[in-house]
């Protein structure tokens, strides 16, 4: 079976500490919606990576479940330590939480079940991706959570039907699968981002612009802040990285607080589609081609606005009618 890994990446940086909202979630307005998300909380986001400092004071308090599927530590499945930084730093986006201290992620309240499927190199076998899968499906939190969202920032260049297969048996449990497009900045596609079935995610800058390293594809869903990115990373610390891999967990934690949002409004748990749709809906198109922006930019404060005002709906419809 064929290899993964992690899609190339920059550490631009290494910080000792720090204390801020990152810029790509204000940029993606999650503050302004993180009393009607709940700030996630209640739901869980698996992160298929390199591990995590589980120690880590913004993530030890998130961290509810893991395993390692890889050769690390003589295979042990209870050791998911991150020997590489990149699986921290992903998780950090997702959830890292509010401390007075380091950084602040999208949904700072939500569950991470960590699933080590990439090695201390990035590297990693499909199997070991196809088998965290089904455990992230399987898997049951001391509360009874259950997985809400996959978030996997890594790749390989094969079409691995075994792999699809798992991604269909997650969307069809009503998991929101999230993936990164890849940084190789050309027209390609990169698995398991390539496939239909998941959001794939690209990367524009901190102005918006669209990330020169970012994969281009007809799959292409939306795009979110990847290059600069603080977060959290290994022996307590934090980094300043670019690629999609940091463009997908501000997606995944979006995901988040947009379930707490549309749940508590309808009522009722929304389908896998369903939460794509509300997805879909909070995104502001940045004038590029569909294979390089999807839908958009994602903006939590947009689409969901008119939801909770239509009355203010209403009247700026009738505004711009009378300003022609």
């Amino acid at each position: 079976m064929n290899e993964m890994n992690l899609m190339p990446f920059t550490v631009e940086n290494i910080i000792d500490r720090t204390e801020q909202i990152p810029e790509g979630i204000q940029l993606m307005k999650a503050p302004e919606v993180w009393e009607e998300g709940k700030r996630g909380k209640g739901v869980v986001v698996a992160v298929l990576d390199t591990g995590c400092q589980i120690d880590h004071p913004d993530l030890q308090d998130r961290i509810i479940g893991g395993r390692n599927f890889t050769t690390d530590d003589n295979s042990d499945p209870e050791n998911f330590t991150d020997y590489n930084g990149h699986g921290t730093h992903v998780a950090g986006t997702i959830a890292a939480v509010e401390n007075g201290q380091g950084v602040v992620g999208m949904a700072p309240q939500v569950g991470l079940l960590i699933l080590k499927v990439l090695d201390s190199s990035g590297s990693g076998g499909y199997e070991n991706l196809i088998s965290a899968i089904d455990y992230a499906l399987a898997w049951q939190g001391p509360e009874g959570q259950k997985v809400r969202i996959l978030s996997m920032s890594l790749g390989g260049p094969a079409d691995n039907q075994e792999l699809h297969d798992a991604i269909i048996r997650a969307i069809r449990s009503g998991v929101l699968v999230v993936c990164a497009a890849g940084n190789t900045g050309q027209v390609e596609k990169q698995f398991p981002g390539g496939y239909n079935e998941v959001v794939g995610v690209g990367a524009v800058d901190l102005e918006k612009k669209l990330a020169e390293f970012s994969t281009m594809n007809k799959e292409i869903d939306v795009v979110a802040p990847g290059v600069n990115i603080v977060s959290t990373y290994p022996d307590s610390r934090y980094a300043v990285l670019s690629g999609t891999s940091m463009a997908t967990p501000h997606v995944a934690g979006a995901a988040a607080l947009i379930i707490n949002q549309c749940e508590k409004d309808f009522e009722r748990t929304l389908t896998e589609a369903e939460i794509y749709a509300q997805l879909c809906k909070r995104t502001s198109a940045l004038g590029y081609k569909k294979i390089k922006e999807g839908n958009g930019f994602l903006d939590l404060t947009v689409g969901y606005q008119i939801i909770l005002n239509p009355l203010a709906a209403i009247d700026q419809c009738k505004q711009e009618v009378a300003a022609g």
